[in-house]
């Protein structure tokens, strides 16, 4: 299963809205880090299909959310639960860290 692509438009539904906590990855074309996480955020979304939704959302598309949470250094990946950030992660980080921190807030 692959990540959901987030947007603008669609964040307060696929985020805030979400009956399940959500990992979104802020992410960049251009960006180096980026890339190495990306496998790891795909597998997640993987390993946790029906208990986390997990999302990439483009930083250059999409300002008004990456203004709107302050993101300002990429990959940053944001845990929503119940429409509120609940913890966050910033660069390209180890698998297992991202696995400790989503365990935290998975049922």
């Amino acid at each position: 299963m692959k990540p959901v692509e987030i947007t603008d438009a669609n964040f307060q539904t696929e985020v805030l809205k979400s009956g399940t906590p959500v990992l979104i990855d802020f992410w960049a074309e251009w960006c180096g880090p980026c890339k190495m996480i990306a496998p790891v955020v795909e597998e997640l979304a993987n390993e946790y299909q029906g208990k986390l939704k997990v999302g990439k959302l483009d930083v250059d598309n999409n300002q008004q959310v990456a203004m709107q949470y302050g993101i300002r250094s990429i990959p940053t990946l944001l845990i929503f639960k119940d429409g509120k950030v609940v913890d966050q992660v910033v660069g390209a980080v180890p698998k297992k860290m991202l696995v400790e921190k989503v365990t935290k807030h998975v049922n």
